[in-house]
């Protein structure tokens, strides 16, 4: 065989003088690659195959749903004994209070003394104020002291999520930076796979009349699932050792790109709270009041099919440039709804809106990763649940009292000011938040 030469990309054989081109790296790949389309489920599958990711992954989806039925099983567990919603409501919002609160100080103790030695302790809490809660509402106690019950089971909710988050970043942080995204996905769709199963499954069991067993399934699924997640020694974030120097990372939460970030989850609450009350009220208005269940399936449905695929590309685009062009999106959605006249056109509208949120959802913790330092990681994640928990809470009520004074296009106008909210903090977002690792503006979306 005649010697080859390089030359600028090519091989010159000796003899001939012909010229022959490498092949790109875009055509030694196989043909359904070559224009930059993902494999299906390639990246969710090798996330899963990474040692150790599905040990922890699979059982802090399973607390997961034992969580999402917590809230909602309170209420049917209340409600059934006390024949009354308002003390029902007391409890739920003692509850949704004290996790709100609760949950970045249990992060804290996470971030500070590791996982696997917080987390034990702190599942016996939550089952013993479980417990608490259902003697009291078994014993017909005053309506203040359900309400203790409640905030006690409030304040011990295992943070499972924030804690599965974690350990995906301290997985991949170091050589797998840009395979983060994929693994938010990977959290969103399984953080909304737990809110259809859970919350489906606490109605069904109060409807069939065991409100009690729904309110002990969804402990048991929570004790078991973080158990297990805590035997995971091997994928456990380490935590820090200088009490110090942990404390000033602490303080590191109050820079300005977390800031952004928190303000991004308050907008996000309202959007979700204000948008699920004047879908409601506007069916309503129109006589056709079932038509709100199947309007958020479908909804959920296309945001949990929107998340699958949003994860198996990885984006030319930064996160900040992304963050920006999903809010735009989402704040056009929320401005059509206040031009539609039928429950039909309300529907196809929650479903593209229900489309764009899966991206925010994996946007938003990818880029609190890439700008919290990773000793307090776990705590970042909780307050940024505890600040959507917030906006969701606060929009309820005025979302009715927008709804009440100018009619369900007045609920549609608060969704639509949580939405240009998240616009303008996601341009400003553009100069503050941190590229995360391995991106770039340039990059291949299937490189490695």
């Amino acid at each position: 065989m005649p010697p080859l030469r390089a030359s600028t990309g090519r091989f010159q054989a000796a003899t001939t003088g012909r010229y022959f081109r490498a092949p790109t790296t875009q055509e030694r790949r196989p043909t359904g690659q070559r224009k930059g389309l993902a494999v299906p489920s390639a990246n969710y599958r090798s996330l899963l195959r990474t040692p150790g990711a599905a040990a922890f992954f699979l059982p802090a989806s399973l607390g997961r749903v034992g969580v999402a039925m917590t809230s909602l099983s309170i209420v049917w567990l209340v409600h059934g004994h006390t024949g009354t919603f308002t003390a029902a409501g007391l409890v739920s919002g003692g509850f949704a209070v004290a996790e709100a609160l609760g949950a970045p100080q249990l992060a804290r103790l996470v971030d500070r003394f590791g996982q696997t030695r917080v987390l034990p302790p702190a599942l016996l809490a939550h089952a013993l104020a479980v417990a608490v809660l259902v003697s009291l509402v078994v014993a017909d106690a005053s309506d203040a002291l359900l309400a203790l019950g409640g905030v006690l089971v409030g304040a011990s909710v295992p943070q499972l999520g924030a804690m599965s988050a974690a350990r995906w970043a301290a997985l991949l942080r170091t050589s797998r930076a840009a395979e983060l995204p994929a693994a938010f996905a990977l959290e969103s769709v399984s953080n909304a796979v737990g809110y259809l199963v859970g919350p489906t499954s606490v109605s069904a069991l109060a409807a069939a009349g065991h409100p009690l067993a729904g309110t002990v399934l969804a402990a048991s699924l929570s004790v078991v699932g973080g158990l297990v997640l805590a035997a995971q020694r091997g994928s456990a974030p380490t935590p820090a050792t200088d009490g110090a120097a942990h404390a000033r990372k602490d303080r590191s939460l109050l820079r300005s790109p977390v800031v952004v970030l928190m303000g991004l989850n308050l907008a996000l609450g309202v959007f979700f709270g204000a948008l699920q009350v004047s879908v409601t009220a506007f069916v309503v208005e129109h006589g056709a009041p079932g038509a709100a269940a199947p309007v958020f399936a479908v909804s959920n449905c296309s945001g949990l099919l929107a998340g699958w695929l949003y994860g198996l590309r990885r984006w030319r685009a930064t996160a900040p440039v992304q963050l920006p062009a999903a809010t735009g999106v989402l704040l056009l959605g929320t401005l059509l709804l206040l031009t539609v006249g039928s429950p039909l056109g309300v529907a196809l509208v929650v479903i593209l809106t229900g489309a764009t949120i899966p991206p925010l959802l994996v946007l938003l913790p990818v880029l609190t990763e890439a700008n919290v330092h990773q000793a307090v990681l776990t705590q970042a994640f909780s307050w940024l649940g505890s600040a959507g928990a917030a906006g969701s809470a606060a929009s309820a009520a005025l979302s009715g009292w927008a709804i009440d004074s100018l009619g369900p296009r007045g609920g549609f106008a608060v969704t639509a000011a949580a939405a240009a909210a998240m616009t303008l903090q996601s341009l400003v977002g553009l100069r503050l938040l941190r590229t995360p690792k391995g991106q770039s503006t340039h990059a291949d979306p299937m490189s490695d």
